[in-house]
């Protein structure tokens, strides 16, 4: 064999060259010094791979560690494979569903008799200690498609063997903890000891496995009750039920069968039975409140939410006038700037709120506003005649990131307003043990937004996706529970729709491009789905904000 070296470029950017044909497991101990957190997976040649992989040819190798964001998503999701093989152990006929996020925790259920209690997850908790005190091995090993659906058939993962009966590939990956076999999407960790880090904590049904995140690799952040976010994601999964599926094998089974325009209908249905309620209960309190505040992060569909509750109001007798917060923006010259010197327009006091609250005054005491109109080119304020006068029990309707915080109102006393937090929270998971992000939904909806209407490239919206998200993190998520109602904006079906828009978007991003990561981690998740063709989508859907062709724009 003729010998290799490969270049290791270390966390400070210096290079380490050392000596190649070995397992990346193997280089990895050459420099594991060097890195702040444990290493668990690396970029060779800018390709992604686990530590299983043999490095036989020059390269230059970059270590992943927990304070990457890939690194991160492989340890949460061995935690999670962990989990499960503690609860096959503990629990074998129990089964064991990964539900959703809550917080920076995970939420879990375990189905079985007698239901699961505190004690039960006490005693989950000790066992997993135990697993990662053994040091146990995590392997994989490429089988047959056809393997894979047997062994998922032995094993009574129904949720599987419907997902992978589509599958677009002849073969599967199979991760190994013992005597149990699955498939999470993606990497793992190789050995159970290097899941340090971890904590449960019962939450009735179910329970959260807390963990730490790219930020701060070695501290879990304490779990924080979000009782009204968890009340949405229940409520979510009930809507799954009632639609015939809470999987995507389960979904793709109905539109193979050609069921899918009569569960995209439902599902329609369902929202605006739900807008229509959330009309109901500001119609109830009309002669207090004065002001509909609409708030949620990235891509949920505000913009039509907002529409189609305007709409029901009408119905209900009431006209909510709407008011836009970019017209309130202070002159660019004084907009914040954010940690890297950038103008930061996501910050509160981008917007002027003295004026802003001002004009609140006057137009619910009944006067006469001249509203601003912002010219972007400029920078600059500008007015043009617009004057408004609001009529009795016409509310404004505001809608904006901002919508949550008392600070955006605080001249009008909280009672006299009514705040919706509205987010994509999506319900529907790719099997039992692998969930849908809801960051992922959101993203591929701005990738075909931002390419419909935007000019914008995917590699472009991927790369601002970061910077989108710290300003989520700073402005919206903390405020969650101050909203009076939440709606939950994702469509169970919107992604069998949104795969045939945002996969040669995404197919366009070469492997050399840092991006190409995420490209091909959604390219993979979207694979999953059987199409859905647009035209079931109707004209008022949510949807429809981002695919373009709906009756609330006309772009």
């Amino acid at each position: 064999m003729i010998k290799i070296t490969v270049d290791i470029i270390l966390p400070n950017n210096e290079v380490k060259t050392v000596e190649g044909n070995r397992s990346l497991q193997d280089i990895s101990r050459d420099v594991e010094n060097c890195y702040p957190s444990a290493i668990v997976a690396a970029m060779v040649n800018e390709k992604l791979h686990d530590l299983t992989y043999e490095v036989n040819e020059p390269a230059e190798i970059r270590f992943l560690d927990l304070m990457t964001k890939e690194g991160a998503r492989i340890y949460q999701r061995s935690l999670t494979f962990l989990l499960i093989y503690a609860t096959h152990e503990l629990f074998p006929e129990a089964q064991i569903k990964v539900e959703h996020s809550l917080g920076k925790s995970l939420y879990c259920e375990i189905i079985k008799e007698p239901a699961l209690n505190e004690e039960d997850v006490s005693c989950l908790e000790k066992k997993m200690w135990e697993i990662v005190n053994k040091n146990m091995p995590i392997t994989k090993r490429k089988v047959p498609i056809e393997e894979a659906i047997q062994i998922f058939e032995e094993e009574g993962f129904q949720d599987k063997v419907q997902l992978y009966k589509y599958w677009h590939k002849d073969y599967l990956t199979l991760y190994s903890l013992g005597k149990l076999e699955d498939s999470l999407h993606g990497y793992m960790v190789t050995r159970t000891g290097l899941l340090q880090m971890f904590a449960l904590e019962y939450h009735k049904p179910g329970l959260v496995i807390r963990f730490p995140d790219e930020k701060d690799p070695f501290t879990i952040p304490p779990f924080i009750q979000q009782s009204k976010l968890f009340d949405i994601f229940r409520e979510s999964e009930q809507w799954g039920s009632i639609l015939g599926f809470e999987t995507v094998g389960a979904m793709n089974v109905l539109n193979s069968e050609g069921k899918g325009s009569e569960v995209a209908r439902i599902n329609e249905a369902l929202h605006e039975k739900k807008i229509a309620q959330i009309a109901d209960m500001i119609t109830e309190r009309k002669d207090e409140i004065c002001i509909v505040l609409i708030a949620g992060p990235s891509s949920s569909g505000k913009t039509t939410f907002a529409q189609r509750l305007r709409t029901q109001l009408m119905v209900n007798g009431i006209r909510p006038f709407p008011i836009s917060l970019d017209d309130y923006f202070v002159d660019r010259e004084h907009t914040p700037v954010d940690e890297s010197n950038i103008p930061d327009f996501e910050h509160i006091e981008a917007i002027d709120l003295g004026l802003f609250n001002k004009h609140l005054l006057h137009l619910i005491n009944g006067e006469e506003v001249e509203i601003p109109t912002f010219n972007f080119t400029t920078g600059t304020r500008e007015y043009s005649g617009n004057k408004i006068q609001l009529e009795k029990n016409q509310p404004l309707i505001i809608e904006g990131i901002h919508g949550l915080n008392e600070r955006l109102t605080k001249s009008i006393p909280r009672y006299r307003k009514f705040k919706i937090y509205v987010s994509a929270l999506t319900a529907l998971n790719v099997d039992t043990h692998t969930r849908i992000h809801t960051t992922d939904t959101r993203l591929i909806r701005r990738i075909v937004r931002d390419s419909q209407f935007r000019g914008t490239d995917a590699i472009t919206t991927i790369q601002r996706w970061p910077s989108v998200r710290r300003g989520e993190e700073r402005n919206i998520f903390f405020l969650q529970e101050e909203a009076d109602i939440m709606f939950n904006s994702s469509l169970v079906y919107e992604l069998a729709v949104l795969k045939q828009f945002a996969e040669p978007l995404l197919e366009k991003i070469a492997q050399t491009e840092p991006e190409y990561i995420d490209a091909k981690r959604l390219l993979t998740f979207l694979s999953c789905f059987v199409p859905l063709d647009s035209g079931d989508v109707p004209s008022n859907s949510i949807l429809r904000e981002f695919i373009g062709e709906s009756c609330f724009f006309r772009i």
